[in-house]
């Protein structure tokens, strides 16, 4: 086990990636204990990486991700390129902690699904077909941080972390419909459209219908169900671990309430938890874990101020 400091510039850079990037996801990171934080900033890093190749592409968006996939598999033989900050802290992080190289594989196929929809318009038709995209850029998540806390209940566990991420994912679905439409996507499954009435033309105009605000609620529902059996598997989570867990689950499944509170307009708006609601759920996940008295937070300006 690699037992040396990660390299200052190479921890700043996947800090400051993912406080940047997902000020919610870096909230809860914050209640790792210190010595995991950096392979936590490091494996989001990663995976930061790609989706910006997937949702800002260049000339061949294909080509970076497999260049992607490459620097990913040098990292996990530890032989990531010294200019390589990232790449840096994802050995370290892969020395150090049990990583998966299969996790980042299934990642690098769910950017693939996207990329099959920037280029065909590739729809998906049922909600199992969402739950493997899901999986592959949410559930993933799950995969590569239980090593870094640690866990017991083996395989159980895992299922509950897969189940946890993809509701996060499907979050980030449910509250980006506007957003990801202006890029050409759309992942709410067709059958369900079809079963509520809901067209792209809908979509394409912002109408928040009746019918449309019954499929996301039904969607939205599903993703609660997922945060409550992903929860389930929190207390085997090693350490503080488990409250960084469950503050970064209430933080995510807030973003529901909100989207609930807007009438599920996704379509004109973006559901955000505000900094006040943001620091209450953060006290109700880590006061239901019994958290103890401890100082998590380096500096007031750690603390982001929106969604």
């Amino acid at each position: 086990m690699n037992q040396s400091p990660l390299p200052p510039i190479s921890l700043e850079q996947c800090r400051r990636m993912t406080r940047q990037h997902s000020q919610t996801f870096y909230l809860g990171s914050l209640f790792f204990p210190a010595p995991q934080r950096p392979a936590v900033w490091a494996v989001y890093a990663a995976c930061r990486q790609v989706d910006d190749m997937v949702d800002e592409p260049g000339a061949d968006p294909a080509a970076e991700v497999e260049r992607w996939w490459a620097r990913v598999k040098r990292a996990f033989d530890g032989q990531a390129a010294e200019d390589d900050a990232v790449g840096q802290g994802l050995a370290w992080a892969a020395g150090r902690y049990p990583l998966t190289l299969d996790a980042f594989a299934d990642l690098r196929e769910g950017m693939r699904m996207d990329l099959a929809m920037d280029a065909q318009g590739t729809r998906y038709e049922t909600l199992e077909q969402l739950d493997r995209y899901c999986y592959c850029v949410g559930g993933v998540i799950g995969l590569m941080i239980a090593p870094i806390s640690g866990y017991g209940g083996e395989q159980c566990t895992i299922d509950r972390a897969l189940r946890l991420g993809r509701a996060m994912q499907l979050t980030n679905i449910l509250r980006d419909v506007g957003e990801d439409w202006e890029r050409g996507r759309l992942y709410l499954p067709q059958d369900l459209m079809r079963e509520y009435g809901v067209t792209e033309a809908d979509i394409a105009a912002g109408r928040v219908t009746p019918s449309y605000r019954a499929l996301l609620a039904q969607l939205a529902a599903r993703a609660r169900a997922d945060y409550a059996a992903g929860r389930a598997g929190i207390p085997q989570l090693h350490g503080r671990a488990r409250w960084a867990v469950a503050v970064a689950a209430d933080l995510y499944e807030g973003i529901l309430d909100e989207l609930e509170r807007s009438g599920y307009d996704n379509l004109t708006r973006r559901a955000v938890v505000g900094r006040g609601r943001k620091l209450g759920l953060t006290a109700r996940a880590a006061l239901r874990e019994t958290m103890p008295h401890c100082s998590v937070f380096g500096r007031k300006s750690d603390l982001p101020s929106s969604a």
